[in-house]
């Protein structure tokens, strides 16, 4: 089924080059449906890689693959697949793209918006699926270009302050990344002490960067790292975002938070953490310290806005910080939830800032003294609202409470105290949340927010299957779960062989035993057949000492 993953990757971008030929008197009744049907073709096409996923320990490594030789003198390769980490990365950008070009409708250009819209999801699929270091920065570039036009194309005052904000934050972040992937590249060749390695490809690599001095891996990290913390943003490198989220059009909200700043928290683990365990552990208190700083800076600011979609977007900030906690946790539950939080983000996140555009569609306003009162005239928007606001709060029984218990407990184990102050979190998103409802829907209302439209059906069709995700993972977690496990036991005992001195407590490993020699973790993590230690989940050699 390896062409499977070339078709989620390919087929929005072929349907964007169909846009640019559709002659322009026909292309604004032709886009729409165009854009919408193939962005469903993509979902059904990821569901079916999901479902079709094997689980078990002995199926840990990238499933669906494909390789061809792209630039052979460079080892340069169109090589992609998907493992655990990255399957429900692409099932909920697939599920969230056709939402956002739905809803609301776009009144400019809509053959150039959906045409950047398919660009963009299908550079943010190459992101999630790709094994070769050169092909991930292209596509990591490539959504650049669609998101400052698809941001520009908005309808706020400073749209083009925003898009030019965006742009160049990103692109300098890139900037480290391209030197880190080519200094990466060019060292392990130096350091092979059997030839040179002439691949791209994140296995090969990984194989060398063990062999590399703690102080070339702790820089090459620092490297990667920038890059993929401008792009989630962590604070302090998040400043471009406010104005990009709160300038958009809805829609492109939703990508921008649901979507594009996953790449940089899948960046971080598949790229920074995999290639440079050592590096990551030694830098980890840094990760942590800012994570944390991120969730409570993010909670703060967010209460003090007087903006309903700044205040969405500042809260997103919370978002990033958890995920960073639990993937520097380096234990199996903190990096699941870690993973679960990203998949989670995105629905809560997408909904919300879908909820949020239907106000605007009614008040034409997110100025939280224009609204308030719409309870009573707009019931269904209200307690869809209250759900998603609880689930991003951590209600038990909606998907944000498995999430956050997994980072928190995960992380606890190895960091304690990182994980206590990340506690607070919890605390303060009550506060911004339930006040921004409050604000919103209870107490006073002008005259003519009593007189407001409640959801329509189109909406309430468009809101639908971000509600079924949420409460379907918060009800009954275990089929993700299962899918990610099995990888993310492995690249826990990659990180522990890496750095003998770093022991994982055995409560904070997968289930069963699955003995693998330390020299052969990154070839068991590359493999898409069973594992060479039987079945059961991953201990390193080094590991199962320690546990004696």
């Amino acid at each position: 089924m390896g062409w499977a993953i070339d078709v989620i990757i390919l087929l929005p971008l072929g349907a964007a080059l169909a846009l640019v030929t559709l002659p322009r008197a026909g292309s604004a009744s032709l886009s729409r449906p165009l854009a919408l049907g193939v962005a469903a073709i993509e979902f059904a096409f990821a569901i079916w890689v999901a479902v079709a996923f094997k689980t078990g320990n002995a199926h840990a490594g990238f499933q669906f693959t494909t390789r061809q030789s792209w630039f052979g003198p460079l080892g340069i390769s169109w090589y992609v697949g998907v493992d655990g980490i990255s399957l429900f990365l692409v099932a909920v950008t697939a599920l969230l793209f056709p939402i956002a070009m739905a809803s609301p409708p776009v009144r400019n250009s809509p053959r150039a918006f959906y045409g950047w819209m398919l660009l963009l999801e299908s550079a943010c699929m190459a992101t999630f699926l790709s094994l070769d270091a050169f092909l991930f920065f292209i596509a990591f570039e490539v959504t650049l270009v669609p998101g400052y036009f698809l941001i520009v194309g908005g309808e706020g005052p400073r749209r083009a302050y925003a898009a030019t904000k965006f742009f160049l934050f990103t692109f300098a972040g890139s900037a480290f990344l391209f030197v880190g992937i080519i200094f990466t590249y060019l060292l392990v060749q130096g350091h092979e002490p059997h030839g040179t390695v002439d691949s791209f490809n994140i296995v090969a690599l990984a194989r060398g960067t063990v062999n590399l001095p703690v102080t070339d891996q702790d820089l090459l990290l620092v490297a990667f790292g920038i890059a993929f913390a401008v792009k989630m943003p962590l604070v302090p490198f998040h400043t471009w975002m406010p104005d990009a989220y709160s300038e958009a059009p809805t829609g492109v909200s939703m990508v921008l938070a649901g979507v594009l700043f996953k790449l940089g928290a899948y960046g971080i683990l598949r790229w920074g953490i995999f290639l440079f365990p050592l590096a990551a552990v030694q830098l980890a208190p840094l990760a942590l310290t800012l994570g944390v700083i991120g969730v409570i800076w993010g909670s703060v600011v967010a209460a003090m806005q007087k903006d309903l979609k700044r205040l969405v977007a500042y809260g997103s900030l919370a978002g990033v910080g958890f995920i960073v906690v639990g993937l520097f946790g380096f234990t199996s539950q903190g990096i699941t939830g870690g993973i679960l939080e990203m998949v989670n983000h995105t629905l809560v996140t997408g909904a919300l800032f879908l909820l949020v555009g239907m106000v605007w569609e009614r008040r034409r306003t997110y100025a939280f003294s224009q609204l308030g009162g719409l309870q009573r005239a707009t019931p269904i928007l209200g307690w869809v609202f209250m759900v998603v606001i609880l689930a991003d709060l951590g209600l038990p029984g909606l998907n944000g409470f498995i999430g956050e218990f997994l980072v928190l407990i995960g992380t606890f184990i190895t960091h304690r105290w990182w994980a206590v102050v990340a506690t607070s979190g919890a605390v303060l998103g009550a506060v911004y949340l339930l006040w921004a409802y409050q604000r919103v829907f209870h107490g006073p209302a002008q005259a003519v927010n009593a007189t407001l439209k409640d959801m329509t059906w189109a909406e309430r069709v468009a809101v639908a299957p971000l509600l079924a995700a949420i409460i379907f993972i918060g009800v009954y977690p275990q089929p993700v779960l299962s899918r990610m496990e099995p990888a993310v036991d492995h690249l826990v005992a990659h990180i522990e062989a890496a750095d003998p001195g770093f022991k994982i407590p055995a409560k904070a490993r997968g289930h069963g035993t699955f003995v693998v020699p330390k020299d052969q973790v990154v070839a068991v993590l590359g493999a898409s057949g069973p594992a060479p230690g039987g079945a059961g989940s991953l201990k390193t050699a080094s590991a199962k000492r320690g546990a004696k």
